[in-house]
């Protein structure tokens, strides 16, 4: 089933159950989709922009969050958090850190990097693969352990 399809789905559920944030983070979603699909003719929403929309709509939680916690606004970044874990429901399984060297290391030894040189030839590569199914910093960081 499409994200689309999905994320209607669930917003009938979630406004039939009340749940007022699920359904309020379901439809900053479903607005997410609809301006992606109105931003240009002919544009259709293929699983690699569901993914595109999805982590960057869960990345600026994570940065809200930590911007609230700064603030000592405690209140505002449990709901974010909560929101965060909504739409984590939707993005491919999240490796941890363990996960993303492994695969790091696997990817390094195709392309035979080795060195801090071989960084421009690796990251791209790693960014690709693991696109959607780990945060860009933790990849950063798992490429500057595997090539140090």
């Amino acid at each position: 089933m499409a994200l689309k399809e999905k994320i209607n789905e669930d917003l009938k559920i979630a406004m039939k159950s009340g749940d007022k944030l699920r359904l309020e983070t379901i439809r900053s979603i479903r607005a997410l989709i609809l301006e992606f699909e109105k931003s240009g003719k002919d544009k259709s929403l293929s699983h690699e922009d569901e993914i595109n929309l999805l982590s960057s709509a869960a990345k600026k939680r994570k940065d809200s969050i930590e911007q609230y916690r700064n603030a000592n606004r405690e209140d505002l970044a449990s709901k974010e958090e909560a929101e965060l874990a909504i739409l984590q429901e939707y993005l491919p399984k999240q490796l941890n850190e363990e996960e993303v060297i492994k695969e790091v290391k696997k990817l390094a030894d195709e392309i035979g990097a080795v060195t801090k040189q071989d960084f421009p030839k690796l990251m791209p590569l790693a960014i690709k693969t693991l696109k959607g199914k780990a945060d860009g910093k933790i990849i950063k960081e798992s490429v500057d352990k595997v090539l140090n």
